[in-house]
């Protein structure tokens, strides 16, 4: 197996880009204030990132996926916790495929 320079040097930019972002907001968000807009922006990204993730695989998936999808939206409204959501989400699943 021979190195490939091309490979190895887009890793390293990829690397350096994701390494530049996170640094970067970091450091702006470090020397300016946001304003109320963005503050509310910012403390909604989470659920909006997770959905974004989520939603398609649950839609292609059928009604057990649903299923399981609806049970991970209750025990979220009930305990707001993500880890328990989650887990009640993948537990579902995993029992429901189980019973099938």
């Amino acid at each position: 197996m021979t190195l490939r320079w091309d490979v190895l040097l887009a890793i390293l930019g990829m690397a350096l880009a994701t390494y530049a972002l996170r640094a970067g907001g970091y450091a702006l968000l470090r020397a300016t204030r946001p304003g109320p807009f963005v503050q509310a922006m910012l403390q909604h990204m989470p659920g909006c990132i997770f959905v974004a993730f989520a939603l398609p695989p649950v839609v292609q998936g059928g009604p057990w996926h649903w299923l399981a999808a609806g049970v991970t939206v209750a025990v979220m409204a009930r305990t707001r916790s993500y880890l328990a959501a989650i887990a009640a989400g993948v537990g579902a699943l995993w029992a429901l495929a189980v019973l099938a």
